[in-house]
């Protein structure tokens, strides 16, 4: 019997990039498994990007809300899918709920929140042995028993260059950007981080980097949401407006396509910096309130700039002591030495 499998993901982008990791294992392992993803609509471009995912269900429900019943009736309409197991990979009792009301045989998960019942297939989460999310993703995926691969494949997203020009076209950049020569590069900034200030790199410092990059011959795509545009805007001004603001003119994936044509890429801790990761970008991570060690990007040549300062991480969305130096001690200088190794 061909195993289909029905995967409960996460609702952060950069959990999702990391996410696919699983897909991989799955199919190496399974190699004639199907793999469904249901999760938020929002999340829905990332998975179009992961060859692995054969079908994607976006979840209606609002972010945080039980909607108790509607999950039990979204579940119900699931039933005659053929599901042989579900993975639930966030711990919440409402994330559960669905595949139980499918009515799927194996549902596997860690315990979360007392999910007795609802989660058949139990496994032990074991902090001190996974340490990262990517190994609590991959895990689940195994047998019961089994160990962690020596080597978790790294996310390979596959983006669309023709799309990518086309939506340049929406801009004044397009000719300089689809006809540079060759040996221009484009730099990336994605200065925004949805968690808080805590995980921002000063937009001052950013775009000191940018004017380096813009005098010395790159071209510079800046990259953010709806929620980015005031520091991508502050960014461009301090550059004479030389640079390409995406900051809320883009949809998700149509970042991720545009991303595609970057050299390199310098990111804040966000879902964009796992993006640039999959995309196999040289990728310049800036980590300040958050861990490098728990969701580094999965990239074997990512240089991560992480002072380690006794008080980080705190995991706080803004400094709890009012200085931020875990990320304004990271000084320009540094970033741009990186973008010339």
């Amino acid at each position: 019997m061909t195993e289909k499998i029905l995967i409960l993901g996460p609702a952060w982008v950069g959990d999702m990039v990391l996410a696919q990791s699983l897909f991989k294992t799955l199919k190496t392992n399974r190699p004639n498994c199907t793999i469904d993803v249901a999760a938020p609509a929002w999340t829905l471009p990332l998975l179009e990007r992961m060859p692995e995912v054969s079908g994607k269900i976006a979840l209606p429900f609002k972010h945080g809300e039980l909607a108790f019943w509607q999950r039990l009736a979204f579940g119900k309409n699931l039933k005659n899918k053929g599901y042989t197991q579900s993975i639930v990979l966030t711990n919440s009792l409402k994330s559960a709920l669905l595949p139980w009301a499918a009515g799927i045989k194996k549902r596997t998960s860690f315990l979360g929140e007392m999910r007795y019942g609802l989660v058949n297939d139990i496994r032990p989460l074991d902090k001190t042995k996974l340490k990262k999310t990517v190994e609590r993703f991959v895990y689940l995926g195994l047998k019961k028993g089994e160990c962690l691969p020596e080597k978790i494949h790294n996310p390979a997203m596959v983006a669309d260059k023709a799309t990518a020009l086309n939506v340049l076209g929406r801009f004044s950049h397009t000719p300089a950007l689809s006809n540079r020569a060759k040996e221009q590069k484009i730099l990336g900034l994605c200065p925004g981080a949805e968690y808080g200030e805590a995980k921002r790199w000063p937009a001052e410092y950013y775009a000191q980097v940018a004017n380096y990059a813009l005098d010395n011959g790159w071209q510079v795509m800046l990259f953010g949401s709806d929620k980015d545009v005031p520091v991508t805007s502050q960014i461009n001004q301090a550059t004479q407006n030389r640079c390409l603001d995406l900051g809320g003119k883009t949809k998700l994936g149509e970042a991720i396509d545009l991303m595609s044509l970057c050299d390199t890429v310098i990111s804040n801790d966000s879902g964009l910096m796992h993006v640039a990761a999959a995309l196999n970008k040289n990728l310049i991570a800036i980590f300040g309130s958050s861990d490098p060690y728990h969701t580094p990007p999965m990239h074997p040549k990512a240089m991560i700039e992480y002072l380690a300062l006794e008080c980080s991480p705190c995991f706080k969305r803004e400094c709890p002591l009012g200085h931020l130096n875990c990320l304004k001690q990271i000084m320009p200088a540094t970033i741009i030495k990186n973008l010339n190794t």
